[in-house]
């Protein structure tokens, strides 16, 4: 006779089948998708972006519990299958307790170990079962959730909150899916220490930013710059400083580029408050490295366009500028030419007249300059160390 199957009955077999297909795809027993945390937290942005701050609250806390909860299931099923008597006889050897694994089908501590793999290469765990479950016991945190909650705090102006998140997301950087995201946690670290006017924090935080901008540290060889390689940096620092204080801002922007991008609003800024804190020196190191980055990427964006461009002046490189939407949005970005009026002033502060009077030539000339025009204006005709009691 032909069996029947009732009808709740194939109804739940079909909805196991849906589960088991979605789980199959990921990470198996412990999320629909790939990770229900992530597409948490994916919802939780796109909420974010649309304004609705308080839903997306909401979503990133509820994306920082689901991982720990993931993570805490998965380290309790490692640990009981480790409390099993055959398995404490295994000497601590990973390769046979994934043996063990397999034989006896330990789905939760299978998905256990290849999760901790995902994010940690199995060979950084010397054949140790136990230095395994020390790693996976490190993985329930979610730097970016708490830096999303820090971002919600922030754009409803409870600065002592996000900078809290921030500084807590910054701590777990080991866990951060793009390592190179440290560095944008650490410019809003600086950038809400700015904004509360605690000064020293701040220079503190922009400092540790440019520890890996080893062209102004002055430490290893050339790398993203237009130096031969192994050239030591320490010379190259010194001689681009003799180029462009001898030579001018022409001569300097013609013999060198730097690319590194992410220093440049550091140097920038603290620039800016070197300037106001009268120490000139200072300033002008750094604001030297942030106009020549800001001048590399333009003169980088023309080259993709015209690949026959050759620097000559500041002033045909505006020209350029002028025709080009992009650039004109990079350089009012970017406080283009702010940098470059800062930049000649701190020369002037530090007795290079020469190139700072070359740069504000070169600012007179810029109707696009605004204020910095004519300050720069100012300046040619009676040169003076400004006096600032607060950050420009």
């Amino acid at each position: 006779m032909k069996r029947i199957i009732p009808f709740f009955v194939y109804f739940i077999l079909l909805c196991s089948g849906i589960v088991f297909a979605q789980t199959a795809s990921g990470s198996g027993m412990y999320g629909s998708g790939p990770r229900d945390w992530w597409y948490t937290l994916e919802r939780g942005k796109q909420m974010f972006r649309q304004g609705d701050y308080g839903n997306a609250l909401l979503n990133f806390e509820d994306a920082r519990r689901q991982r720990r909860a993931m993570f805490d299931r998965m380290e309790r099923d490692l640990i009981d299958l480790l409390s099993i008597t055959e398995v404490r006889r295994l000497n601590d050897s990973l390769d046979w307790v994934e043996r063990y694994i397999e034989e006896r089908h330990y789905s939760g501590a299978a998905d256990a170990l290849n999760e901790l793999y995902f994010r940690i290469p199995k060979e950084t765990f010397g054949n140790s079962i136990t230095a395994a479950l020390k790693e996976l016991g490190t993985l329930g945190d979610y730097p970016e959730a708490e830096y999303w909650i820090g971002e919600t705090y922030l754009v409803e102006g409870e600065l002592t909150l996000a900078l809290i998140q921030f500084q807590k997301a910054l701590d777990l950087r080991q866990l951060l899916e793009n390592p190179d995201y440290a560095t944008e946690l650490l410019y809003k670290i600086a950038d809400i220490r700015r904004i509360r006017q605690e000064y020293n924090e701040m220079e503190g935080v922009f400092l540790s930013i440019l520890s890996n901008d080893s062209l102004w540290s002055g430490e290893g060889s050339a790398g993203n710059t237009d130096l031969l390689p192994g050239t030591s940096l320490s010379f190259a620092k010194q001689a681009m400083i003799r180029t462009l204080e001898n030579n001018g801002i022409d001569r300097f922007i013609t013999q060198y580029r730097y690319s590194n991008n992410k220093s440049a609003d550091a140097h920038r800024i603290l620039g800016f408050y070197y300037y106001t804190s009268g120490r000139h020196s200072r300033a002008q190191e750094h604001l030297m490295f942030a106009f020549l980055i800001q001048n590399t990427v333009i003169i980088n964006e023309i080259l993709d366009r015209s690949f026959d461009f050759s620097f000559t002046t500041l002033e045909a490189l505006s020209a350029e500028i002028n025709r080009n939407p992009l650039l004109l949005d990079y350089v009012e970005k970017n406080e283009y030419y702010k940098t470059a009026y800062y930049f000649a002033s701190s020369l002037h502060g530090n007795g290079k007249t020469f190139p700072a009077r070359g740069i504000w030539n070169f600012l007179s000339t810029q109707n696009n300059a605004g204020e910095w025009r004519t300050r720069a204006i100012s300046q040619l005709r009676s040169s003076r160390v400004e006096r600032i009691m607060e950050m420009p």
